[in-house]
């Protein structure tokens, strides 16, 4: 089993793997897949961080969605890992038009320390993180996930 702060977010694969063009009444179903960071792809070479097995049970499974970020190479991150040059198939890499350095972790880790993140968010997921008590300073949000308390989130 996978542990429980694995993050999965659905990724409509409209275009047979081959970019993000959106064709209408097209009837493929969604496919489900690990949405992440090249930082994160990168802590599946961590020794300790990750099971094989669930390296493997992800990328073969479902695969994942990788976004860049700044200082990170995620295509060698995927060919210097056996488990991820295996799959890689199944790895999708992102290309940004535009380059965005924001990481969920920046947006946890700010709001956990009471930081405004007016402007890094849209306002409806600010009133959803206030309303539930999400990333507070009191909250314990790393290697869960979640994060109980009321605090700042504007």
């Amino acid at each position: 089993m996978l542990p429980a702060w694995t993050w999965f977010f659905l990724f409509k694969n409209m275009n047979g793997g081959g970019g993000t063009r959106l064709m209408p009444n097209a009837a493929a179903a969604p496919q489900l897949k690990l949405l992440c960071g090249a930082d994160v792809l990168r802590t599946f070479q961590t020794p300790n961080l990750w099971k094989d097995e669930h390296i493997q049970e992800i990328v073969e499974k479902f695969g994942l969605v990788c976004v860049s970020r700044v200082g990170h190479d995620p295509k060698g991150y995927v060919l210097d890992s056996p488990i991820l040059r295996k799959y890689q198939h199944n790895i999708h890499l992102a290309r940004e038009p535009v380059q965005n350095e924001i990481s969920a972790t920046y947006v946890r880790r700010a709001l956990s320390q009471g930081q405004s993140v007016k402007y890094l968010l849209p306002d409806p997921v600010i009133a959803y993180i206030r309303d539930h008590g999400l990333y507070t300073k009191d909250s314990s949000w790393q290697g869960t996930g979640t994060a109980r308390g009321k605090g700042k989130a504007s």
